[in-house]
């Protein structure tokens, strides 16, 4: 059914901690239920919980297993600035837009915070800065035009000189941004408390069990996987990364693309201000946070391709050239990459996700998070996806869907 990639290759860091067990069964027989969710990352995690907290009955499959996708490919910075910067996503989309755009994202990630904290979710959550730092994007000019822009639309930005920033944060750049309230987390534990949340709730979850078709009616929809066994259901949920369906309606600006990344030894000692997430207004960008043990994690050397053997070969490469990037920025660090690892990731013109039910198949919806926001972009997805199940309409859900 989904056009099949390999989503990672190398060693993420996160698998240098452990993250609880999702236990899983196999799919032997026919089974109903009110909602089937194909993917069991963090995008079917976060909708699997808010489904089953309204009351309904889910099912899971994921042909590889949970946790077993991209999500463990992220770097985790959890951050309500969307990679197309609002200056910019203005003239695409118009002001109204752009700037409901942008506070939604920001809504996500005060939401998320909040429901990690409800639930008890233990993913290592923190409350972090955000440093955007002057780039080929956006230079010192053009980080102040987007601080006036972010102004206007109720969203509170600091503007960093050349010399404010070298003596606050130690880097030299021309200028930044200073943002508040994002978040470095956990990944992998996030995606595991937010299914065992809807364990508890009796969630069921199979795998492996890969989706070949699904047929939808007026009142129901039919999920065949490999091996025979079907799935009935009233909805259906597709939260498949960047693995997308044949037959998927066509989305002119998506585009998959290869990243890499680095995560070095713990250096606590050695970390910048506040440990802020740092990124930068350039194409492509240099992104890096710390984790709790104080491990640096630095990622980017994006390119426009798909190809996984080409993609794997450049590990070593890219991932020197990110420590040399790393280390002209930040010279104290030891920038020795201890892990590394690359993806794919997939992308759009705007920096939007696309979540939403598909063209003539109303019981369908499918949920597709891009960019640098993956994770962000989930959670609005569970919102708008349990809104729509409990039959009403998320107010900005025509920000995302089918066809923009």
């Amino acid at each position: 059914m989904t056009r099949k990639l390999d989503l990672r290759t190398g060693r993420p860091v996160w698998y240098a901690y452990r993250a609880p067990t999702v236990p899983t069964g196999r799919l032997t027989r026919d089974i109903k239920a009110d909602v089937a969710i194909v993917g069991m990352g963090i995008s079917g995690a976060m909708v699997a919980e808010a489904l089953t907290d309204a009351g309904m009955s889910v099912a899971c499959i994921d042909r590889r297993g949970p946790l077993l996708g991209s999500t463990s490919a992220t770097t985790a910075l959890v951050q309500y600035e969307i990679d197309k910067p609002l200056s910019k996503l203005v003239p695409g989309i118009g002001k109204d837009r752009a700037e409901r755009a942008w506070r939604r994202s920001r809504l996500a990630v005060t939401n998320l915070m909040a429901r990690i904290d409800e639930l008890g979710i233990r993913c290592n959550v923190e409350t972090r800065q955000s440093l955007y730092l002057a780039g080929d994007v956006l230079d010192a000019s053009g980080l102040r035009a987007e601080v006036e822009a972010r102004r206007l639309a109720g969203i509170h930005a600091t503007y960093l000189p050349k010399a404010e920033l070298r003596e606050r944060f130690g880097i030299a750049r021309d200028s930044a941004i200073l943002s508040h309230g994002n978040l470095a987390l956990d990944p992998r534990k996030l995606t595991a408390g937010l299914l065992l949340t809807a364990g508890q709730r009796k969630a069921r979850f199979y795998a492996p069990a890969e989706a070949t078709g699904i047929a939808s009616s007026r009142d129901e929809v039919t999920v065949a996987t490999r091996g025979g066994p079907t799935i009935t259901v009233s909805h259906a949920v597709l939260a498949t990364g960047y693995e997308l369906v044949p037959g998927f309606p066509q989305v002119p600006d998506h585009q998959v693309i290869s990243t890499w990344a680095i995560a070095t030894q713990p250096q606590k000692r050695m970390l910048w201000p506040d440990a802020a997430l740092i990124w930068e207004a350039s194409d492509p960008y240099l992104y890096l946070r710390a984790t709790t043990d104080g491990r640096v994690i630095c990622g980017g050397e994006d390119e426009d391709f798909t190809d996984e053997a080409r993609r794997d070969a450049l590990i070593a490469e890219k991932s020197d050239r990110i420590a040399a990037k790393l280390k002209r920025l930040l010279p104290r660090l030891d920038t020795a990459p201890e892990f590394a690892w690359t993806g794919s990731f997939g992308t759009t013109a705007t920096g939007l996700p696309y979540i939403g039910t598909l063209p003539r198949l109303p019981r369908v919806h499918a949920v597709m998070g891009y960019g640098g926001n993956g994770i962000t972009y989930s959670r609005i997805a569970a919102e708008i996806v349990r809104a729509a199940l409990c039959g009403n309409r998320d107010s900005d859900a025509d920000l995302f869907g089918f066809p923009r």
